[in-house]
């Protein structure tokens, strides 16, 4: 497919090692996704279907690569007479709106820089990220309390020039459809390709700040390249599939899943709008528009497996994908019990592709994150920096010595010091510990400050919330340890309940004995609380440091 010019060679490979060996993506000096993949399909085969969209209640819109190619030009023209020029930045907060795509588009033959962002931000928020990453113009979402706090802040934000609502009125904001119609149908790339390098700055995400102030995460025109891996050979998405990551747009996952890896391997791409996620809702979706690939956080295979999966003709889908958390073995087993398909489990970060992934080739094991992904040289290490042996725990690290995965981001922006804490000597420190098994296989621990010392264990909070997650009770959990004069830290459970089951000692008990027979006694939690929801990240991770923190 599309992907085909940008790698060494094109060829079936006969297993993990000589995919790990030989498959490598090539990055032109001046290459720019919007000219390059998306108006480059819409020349050869317009009518290709590029985006479906729908909403919960019964909306759809269907986009074709000729269209998106027309409405990024007509929006480029419309933000290039707002004073957009390349490099500077522009905050897209458009939720799963379909105009994030023609706006992303839109940006990337400007040669500017977009900045995702959650709908959820307050004022404070708004103000530090317009002043830290100068954003000169933010598109939104008509929505009264998003557009009231980015008015709110920009009085404190001096870069701040422009505003612009994709739906709607209201004084001091410019409206998107009125000003685009009837603009050029075409954006006319510079002369000689110059309008990008393959350096210059594409992409900025906030960190989910679960310490301190979100840091920038930059990512240059060639990161989309870097998902040719993430779509092909972990989602394995199909030429004239329909793939759907569950991902908002705020979120770097939404650029894993719904837009650069997925077009360049031929596939198509669904959106599901909606403000609260109904596990039901989801599974009508698939059944309906005949999703062939899916991509999803385990908090959202937490909720499918608890409903009657036989209610739904789920024969669309052909491969599954799961990341954002290590997945518990209990919901592998539910989901394959009641759909025939093996999860196939990833590992990445905001600033890096798919690193470790249960490829093609490969034997799923529950549990496990899977082995490398080509192009990353991965290591564990100890503290002082040594290599682990078979079984020990260490930090994965990205050694870059020999090579740099495509895709890799460029350092936190504007933040030399905190990318030297993370990057030096040739070597990214991801912050996340595992251990590998004889067969290659990465085990997830934790985050390293996740990690619980007990009575001079170490215990990694994952295998205690996959033994919690084997009882019916535990809808979702997360482990987290609290201070203890005696044993450093003691283990504390805080537990989310599933239907028909209420709080109750005698349940925290049943828990606790059940844990201890699953699992090494000592990692029983001493400490159960039963609450409504977790705190959670806009992205559906857990927080635990809130929950550490409340504990104290």
């Amino acid at each position: 497919m599309f992907y085909k010019e940008y790698i060494v060679q094109d060829k079936k490979f006969a297993d993990y090692e000589d995919y790990y060996k030989n498959f490598q993506v090539v990055v032109p000096e001046n290459f720019n996704f919007a000219y390059d993949v998306v108006d480059r399909i819409a020349s050869i085969e317009p009518d290709r279907i590029a985006l479906v969209w729908a909403d919960c209640e019964g909306n759809n819109r269907t986009f074709s690569f000729k269209e998106l190619s027309v409405l990024s030009s007509q929006t480029a023209h419309y933000f290039k007479s707002l004073g957009i020029v390349k490099g500077d930045a522009v905050m897209l907060v458009l939720k799963n709106h379909y105009e994030f795509w023609f706006c992303i588009l839109a940006l990337h033959k400007l040669g500017a820089i977009a900045v995702p962002a959650t709908h959820m931000l307050m004022k404070k928020d708004f103000i530090y990220r317009n002043n830290s990453a100068s954003i000169k113009m933010i598109v939104a979402v008509n929505s009264t309390e998003l557009m009231e706090s980015v008015d709110a802040s920009q009085e404190a934000s001096p870069t701040l020039q422009k505003k612009v609502v994709v739906h709607g009125e209201k004084f001091g904001w410019e409206e998107l459809y009125s000003q685009i119609e009837g603009l050029p149908e075409s954006f006319e790339r510079p002369i000689d390709h110059q309008d990008v390098n393959k350096d210059d700055l594409m992409l900025l995400y906030f960190t989910s700040g679960t310490t301190g102030n979100p840091k920038m995460v930059q990512h240059n025109y060639g990161y989309p390249l870097g998902h040719i891996n993430t779509a092909l050979y972990w989602q394995q998405v199909t030429d004239k599939g329909l793939h759907y990551t569950v991902a908002d747009t705020g979120w770097a996952k939404a650029v894993w899943g719904k837009i650069y890896g997925q077009w360049l391997c031929g596939s198509a791409v669904f959106v599901l709008e909606y403000d609260k996620f109904v596990a039901s809702e989801l599974l009508e979706a698939i059944e309906k528009y005949g999703i062939t690939t899916f991509c999803a956080p385990p908090t959202i295979y937490r909720f499918v497996i608890k409903e009657d999966l036989t209610k739904y003709n789920l024969t669309s889908l052909q491969y599954c994908s799961v990341a954002g958390e290590p997945l518990n073995p209990e919901v592998f087993n539910q989901f394959l019990k009641g759909t025939g398909i093996r999860l196939q489990e990833g590992y990445g970060q905001t600033e890096l592709t798919v690193t470790l992934g249960t490829f093609p080739w490969m034997k799923a094991k529950p549990g496990s994150m899977g082995r490398p992904a080509a192009g990353y040289d991965l290591d564990l290490v100890d503290e002082d920096g040594n290599s682990v042996k078979i079984g020990e725990e260490g930090q994965i690290v990205v050694r870059l010595d020999r090579t740099k995965p495509t895709g890799m981001f460029g350092g936190y922006y504007r933040d030399q010091e905190a990318t030297n804490r993370v990057w030096h000597d040739n070597i990214y420190y991801t912050g996340d510990m595992a251990w590998a098994d004889e067969d290659g296989y990465y085990w997830f621990v934790g985050r390293a400050d996740d990690v619980i010392k007990s009575s001079g264990y170490r215990i990694g909070p994952f295998e205690v919330e996959s033994a919690l997650l084997e009882h019916p009770a535990v809808l979702e959990c997360a482990v987290t340890g609290v201070p203890d004069e005696v044993r450093g830290q003691v283990i504390k459970a805080t537990i989310t309940l599933s239907k028909g089951y209420a709080a109750s000692d005698a349940l925290a008990k049943e828990i606790q004995e059940h844990v201890k027979k699953v699992t090494a006694p000592y990692k029983y939690p001493r400490i159960i609380e039963f609450v409504e929801a977790l705190p959670k990240t806009i992205s559906g991770k857990i927080r635990r440091i809130q929950i550490r923190e409340e504990s104290k």
